[in-house]
């Protein structure tokens, strides 16, 4: 983890709140596995912020690919920016 930069830790946080994009995303993408975003959620916010995440992403189905919906097709929100190789496209 240490090698990441701070422009990939905030996209990993971002992505880490965003309800449609399951941890795998985040392990094919930056090779953190969900204990180590975990961990990297609990250094990089605030207390109460890092318990609320906790409490909305336990057992939500969209963030572990084996529990979600085979309707689910997608890594993020459909009102999610696009976004490639990790930078907000610009229109």
């Amino acid at each position: 983890m240490n090698s990441l930069s701070q422009q990939d830790i905030d996209r990993i946080v971002e992505m880490a709140w965003e309800d449609r994009t399951p941890f795998e995303a985040i392990e094919i993408q930056f090779g953190l596995k969900e204990k180590e975003v975990i961990e990297l959620m609990r250094t990089e916010m605030k207390p109460s912020s890092f318990r609320m995440w906790r409490k909305r992403m336990k057992g939500r189905g969209t963030k572990h690919r084996l529990l979600r919906s085979e309707e689910v097709m997608r890594f993020h929100c459909s009102r999610q920016k696009t976004i490639s190789m990790n930078k907000i496209s610009k229109r």
